[in-house]
């Protein structure tokens, strides 16, 4: 008896508003015998493996029987995603309305005559209009048997705008000349002549306010892929009959002959079967040394060729190519990611139904003592609307925008709460050597004999000019030199050749001077060797028939990585050096720096592998990175931290971006994110407090509304002050 391997696919889920709501779909999922279901809350997917008996289709109406959408991959192209336009829109209305509404409530000295009824007509809209989403969910929970935040919100705001109608146009109320006196004394009352709708547009207007600002990031979760696949080339020129065609590069077939001339993008891995250059592989694996190609070579699609034409034979094609599996990769570390749990929803959880539980006892506790509806429905809706989340709605945005704020000021970029919760465990940062810990450019570092060093410079940076070679780059513009070249001539993959202030000068490889019949002294050889055991890239110049200097290049560490890595230490992480470099190189960086521990010579998928084996040791792991090469890593990383001056690809895949390509600016991203953290820690405890104490003053009949609205302002004042100490946040440098 053979058993079927089972099957996998990724549904795309909408309608979920919050971590539970994943759990939920997740749990049902599960239920289905054979089905092993994640649901990502953040990337609004659910991957599932499920048997032979269980078919798609199930899968999907599992989903929407719990009150969700469920999209298959292959109407995924159909479906669009809901933009946050809407939601943009709903926070416009509901800002602009509200604030009047909420002014003219608690500034006794500005209530005109029939002010209340101004107040109506601008709540109005903000309660219908602007809590929508929240009213659908609550009822699509409620459908369901389940509770969420949604439910406490749109029970609170709508008891408290239904109970201001009933006060308005049936009780005291909406008379001529009302005003709403602020007092603090707590004494019984009817209920007839209180308003609420400060309350019910102040709510919606906060909670809009916080779902907008998470939806904008989550919105970016796909935005990797995307830009991973527009690296590569769109057209390609294929040779056919020994002719040039222009085709699109999905025409490509294996087998196919295609030319890349200097410049171009390389179309698709493939083997060179015709010229020699040197291909930028940087996009791809972010180091920075252009790699020296000739026939037999393979190729890797997205690549750039710096110089010679090249003939290439098309090896891999379409989802085969190391680009695809590279953005297969990201998805598939995305999608791996825990779906985060947020605060505030583990609370409501179990704050939601003890709050109606206790609303419906208070209603049935005063109609059993015959106190009169009024005062027993009064009372119920003072517990819901203390009990509603004003304060909540601030305490994550608040502290998240403030943060944010100041980090961008800072040259970092935190893409979400969800970030926040990363930072405070991570005790491992695995730190990509090539433009995070170096400069990722070639840069002259020395010159043998230093006597020799101005002529050399002089003389070698002239004839380097005239190359595009990134050594010679580097050589050119060290030296800056303006003297006229005569009679250039490139000998392919050894060197340059020329004549500078009618001196005959060659700068290249070795075998280039045993060519022109030169002898490298002893003194020199050894300097080259002794440049190359650092891991620098040493060339030969030489004049008037004699080889007279040792140019040693290298990508140069970065002035502040040393002491950022200190800094990481002190923060209690253990730093880790990851490259795809040779060993020698690796760990002349590492000690340079100061990092113990070095991974090298790995290739895209095995950074992934590093990350995953760390993970698996026990360690909590963030990762710092700026090539395409990284982007996986960076998304399979407990935290992953992109240096902004990397590839789009990167950034996106990362959850913090470094905008100053410092290193130093990772220090502060962890510190700034775990001070934030603490802040949002701090503003939810805080904002359930004030409401919590005043329930059973709510409960027993004592609340006076206008002590409901001074404690949800209290709170929300809090929360915002408490937020705002985040600006004055300092760099570990200053």
């Amino acid at each position: 008896m053979t058993t079927t391997a089972p099957k996998q696919i990724e549904l795309a889920i909408g309608g979920m508003t919050c971590a539970s709501c994943a759990m939920r779909i997740e749990k049902k999922l599960n239920k289905l015998d054979g089905v092993v279901a994640t649901v990502n809350y953040a990337t609004e997917k659910a991957t599932v493996s499920y048997p032979e008996t269980v078919t798609p289709q199930d899968l999907v109406s599992t989903v929407e029987a719990t009150g969700y959408t469920a999209a298959l991959p292959a109407a995924k192209a159909e479906t669009t995603e809901e933009p946050s336009d809407p939601l943009r829109t709903r926070l416009i209305v509901a800002i602009v309305l509200s604030v009047p509404v909420i002014v003219l409530a608690m500034v006794p000295a500005l209530q005109f005559p029939n002010w209340q009824w101004l107040s109506l007509t601008l709540a109005a809209p903000v309660v219908v209009y602007g809590g929508l989403p929240f009213h659908k969910a609550a009822w699509a929970n409620l459908r369901h048997g389940a509770a969420t935040m949604d439910t406490l919100i749109s029970l609170g705001t709508l008891a408290a705008f239904g109970w201001s109608l009933w006060a308005l146009f049936f009780g005291t109320a909406g008379v001529t000349g009302m005003k709403h006196p602020f007092s603090l004394a707590i004494e019984r009352s009817d209920g007839a002549g209180n308003l609420y709708l400060e309350v019910a547009a102040g709510v919606t207007m906060f909670i809009l306010a916080g779902r907008y600002f998470e939806s904008r990031s989550k919105r970016r979760a796909g935005a990797a892929l995307r830009a991973l696949l527009e690296l590569g080339a769109k057209e390609v020129a294929v040779l056919r009959n020994g002719a040039e065609t222009r085709i699109p590069v999905e025409q490509l077939a294996v087998g196919d002959l295609f030319v890349i001339r200097p410049g171009e993008k390389v179309a698709t891995d493939g083997i060179i079967t015709e010229g020699t250059s040197a291909v930028d592989n940087s996009m791809v694996t972010g180091e920075s040394v252009p790699v020296d190609v000739k026939p037999g070579d393979r190729v890797v699609g997205a690549t750039v060729n710096v110089s010679g034409r090249l003939i290439v034979r098309a090896e891999r094609v379409g989802a085969d190519t190391q680009l695809a599996q590279m953005a297969k990769l990201v998805e598939q570390a995305q999608s791996g990611k825990a779906a985060v749990q947020r605060l505030a929803d583990k609370i409501s959880a179990v704050f939601v139904p003890i709050v109606i539980a206790l609303a419906v006892a208070t209603l049935g506790f005063w109609l059993g003592t015959q106190s009169g509806v009024a005062a027993a429905f009064t009372a119920a809706v003072a517990v819901l609307i203390i009990a509603c989340p004003c304060a909540l709605g601030l305490a994550t945005p608040t502290a998240l925008l403030v943060g944010t704020g100041r980090g961008a000021q800072m040259g970092i970029l935190i893409k979400g709460p969800e970030v926040l919760e990363s930072t405070r465990a991570v005790d491992t940062i695995v730190l990509d050597k090539t433009g995070t810990v170096t400069t990722g450019q070639m840069t002259l570092v020395d010159v043998f004999p230093a006597s020799a060093r101005d002529e050399a410079l002089r003389l070698a940076g002239a004839l380097e000019a005239a190359s595009e070679h990134p050594v010679a780059r580097a050589i050119a513009l060290a030296a800056a030199s303006t003297a006229a070249v005569t009679d250039f001539s490139n000998v392919e993959g050894l060197g340059v050749t020329g004549i500078v202030d009618s001196k005959k000068v060659v700068v290249g490889r070795p075998q280039l001077f045993s060519d022109q019949g030169l002898t490298v002294s002893a003194a020199l050889a050894e300097a080259q060797q002794a440049a190359q055991a650092k891991g620098h890239t040493a060339v030969l110049a030489g004049w008037d028939g004699e080889v007279r200097a040792v140019l040693s290049v290298a990508d140069a560490v970065k002035p502040t990585s040393k002491a950022a890595v200190q800094a990481l230490k002190d923060l209690g992480l253990t730093p880790i050096l990851l490259t795809g470099d040779n060993a020698t190189v690796a760990r002349t960086i590492a000690e340079e720096v100061g990092i113990s521990e070095v991974i090298a010579e790995v290739l895209p998928q095995d950074k992934v592998e590093v990350v995953k084996r760390l993970q698996g040791e026990g360690k909590v792991v963030a990762m710092a990175g700026d090539g395409v090469n990284d982007a996986a890593a960076l998304a399979q990383a407990d935290l992953g931290l992109a240096m902004g001056t990397g590839t789009d690809v990167a950034i996106e895949a990362s959850d913090l971006t470094l905008v100053r390509g410092d290193l130093t600016a990772a220090v502060d991203a962890i510190r700034l994110s775990r001070r934030t953290l603490s802040t949002i820690k701090g503003n939810l405890f805080w904002a359930f407090a004030y409401n919590v104490a005043a329930i059973p003053l709510a409960a027993t009949g004592l609340l006076n509304p206008m002590i409901a609205g001074a404690a949800m302002a209290l709170s929300s004042v809090f929360v915002v002050s408490n937020s705002l100490r985040l600006r004055r946040f300092r760099s570990v440098t200053t």
